[in-house]
């Protein structure tokens, strides 16, 4: 393997570290440590603090993650048509199923932080502390964050497999 590609990996996995470890750290410490907050404005108001704060370097992550992935797949001939991306028999083979779980999961969680960044959380951050509105988002945002979490530790199981040989 050419040098580039293990700067990549290091990069790819600091990234990850980042973005995943981010998300995991809010679901499994931040929230429920906020949840015990009172009155509900602070408590609302430190929720759209934190989220608001790991945006930048969340999304920072996120494109880093896509740039390297692809160096990686090019790095190890994944990117290739002939043989490799443009055949059934590729898909059907442990590193090809690997290849393709890791790839729904990625597209699945960019969706999933992008609806929570840019739509559900901004909302949850406007609407009424307390209010029933503001209640239903929070569960909304919970839930969101959860099933990024499991589609998270999904994605990490497609990629100790893709990297093992499938």
């Amino acid at each position: 393997m050419p040098a580039y590609y293990y700067i990549s990996v290091t990069i790819h996995l600091l990234a990850a570290f980042l973005w995943l470890g981010g998300m995991l750290f809010l679901a499994a410490v931040g929230a429920p440590v906020l949840r015990t907050v009172e009155p509900p404005e602070l408590r609302q108001r430190l929720f759209h603090l934190l989220g608001t704060k790991f945006r930048a370097p969340g999304w920072m992550a996120i494109a880093t993650l896509l740039v390297t992935g692809t160096i990686n797949l090019h790095a190890r001939g994944f990117l290739r048509w002939d043989g490799v991306l443009g055949t059934r028999v590729f898909w059907t083979t442990g590193i090809g199923m690997a290849l393709a779980v890791k790839l729904l999961a990625v597209v699945l969680l960019v969706v999933m932080s992008a609806v929570h960044d840019f739509v559900v959380g901004p909302a949850a951050g406007r609407a009424v502390p307390g209010s029933p509105e503001a209640i239903a988002l929070r569960k909304k945002t919970a839930r969101l964050g959860r099933l990024s979490a499991v589609t998270g530790l999904l994605l990490i199981m497609a990629a100790v497999r893709l990297t093992r040989g499938g």
